[in-house]
């Protein structure tokens, strides 16, 4: 079957502070979208938490094979191996992503700019404004 094309993203307002997810999943002519309140949580926590949510997603479609699209340079650099992973709440999120990756035969990850990942982030930041105190 075709590439999935999976558009994650998370948004925080404090940090830590409320916080919503916003994944867009692009796979066989089909498009799944979600926009999710996670609570109390840091930026770097909800891009996590979106990428999670939208690889689980994917292998529920059966996708195989997946490139990720994040405008968060510190996700995409420590899934790349760039970057360690400090915080401890951060590492738990980090280690079920990684737990994920080897489940599909292709997994690819790029930095875009936020322009690029405009309807996840729409997805984050909607989500965060119905359901965000």
């Amino acid at each position: 079957m075709a590439l999935a094309r999976l558009y994650v993203d998370g948004a925080s307002r404090g940090n830590p502070g409320q916080a919503g997810i916003g994944v867009v999943l692009e796979y066989g002519g089909a498009v799944r979208k979600v926009g999710e309140y996670v609570g109390v949580r840091t930026n770097n926590e909800a891009e996590y938490i979106a990428l999670i949510r939208g690889l689980e997603m994917a292998l529920e479609m059966g996708v195989s094979e997946v490139t990720v699209y994040s405008d968060s340079q510190l996700l995409v650099r420590q899934l790349a191996g760039e970057y360690r992973v400090r915080s401890p709440r951060l590492r738990r999120l980090y280690e079920k992503a990684a737990a994920l990756i080897p489940k599909f035969s292709t997994f690819k990850i790029v930095h875009v700019g936020r322009e690029e990942n405009s309807e996840a982030d729409r997805l984050a930041n909607t989500a965060l404004a119905k359901n965000g105190r």
